[in-house]
């Protein structure tokens, strides 16, 4: 089923929107799919037409994109959309344990959603935060230091239409359609919200300014010796020896 006449219009507003901040057309392909998924909540094949349309390009081109990366959901997604990381530290650290009992609790697997359309549940590769593993994200946001109890508790929290709070970030979750027009490049104003940096993040950086570290000079090549050497000890030497 094709977008309606009103719809259609509002959507091609915004994509020329889009385009005209690059230079060639096909460049804002990305963009555009998270368009049309802020719309339908998954790239649909009328998402994919409309990209195409916009842009000159074929459909199969779109389709190709849009299949390469998994933040574009070929299938509808939940209004929540919950990630549990299962990368190696997460693992370790308890993601695994997390992710097959909240497969368990939702009765859902990798890029299902629950029957309510509430939530849906994805297995995510590294979120780059290491430093509080294991971490979940729900549309994006980060949840620290998770548990599996903690995590039944958030997605009851989601299905029951509670208010819930990220660990850093904005104030309040927004849904998986709203995150995707973010991402297409239309800010809702709430980037600077809630906390930034966790403390684990800034640890290496309180150490530094306790014991006064500083940066090598920038004219001196990592590994580099105080006296422009290479920073290697000469043969015979005591730091040469193998102990």
């Amino acid at each position: 089923m094709s977008y309606s006449v009103e719809t259609r219009e509002r959507l091609e507003r915004d994509a020329k929107e889009i385009i005209a901040r690059y230079p060639k057309p096909r460049s804002a392909l990305l963009p555009l799919l998270h368009l049309v998924q802020s719309e339908d909540g998954y790239i649909s094949q009328d998402g994919i037409e409309f990209c195409a349309e916009q842009l000159g390009i074929t459909p199969a081109q779109v389709t190709g994109v849009a299949t390469f990366y998994t933040m574009y959901k070929r299938r509808p997604a939940g209004e929540y959309h919950v990630g549990v990381c299962t990368n190696t530290l997460c693992a370790v650290m308890g993601g695994d344990q997390i992710w097959d009992e909240l497969s368990e609790h939702l009765g859902v697997g990798h890029d299902e959603a629950t029957p309510d359309g509430k939530i849906s549940l994805e297995r995510l590769e590294c979120n780059a935060a290491c430093d509080f593993a294991p971490v979940m994200m729900v549309n994006w946001e980060f949840f620290d230091n998770m548990t599996p109890e903690k995590a039944r508790q958030l997605v009851d929290d989601l299905r029951a239409g509670k208010q819930v709070a990220p660990t850093r970030g904005p104030n309040k979750l927004c849904t998986w359609k709203e995150a995707s027009r973010v991402l297409a490049g239309f800010p809702d104003g709430r980037a600077h919200e809630g906390v930034q940096a966790g403390p684990e993040s800034l640890r290496g950086l309180e150490l530094a300014k306790r014991n006064g570290w500083t940066a090598p000079p920038a004219d001196r090549a990592p590994g580099e010796g105080a006296d422009g050497g290479d920073g290697r000890a000469e043969p015979g030497s005591q730091e040469g020896r193998t102990k």
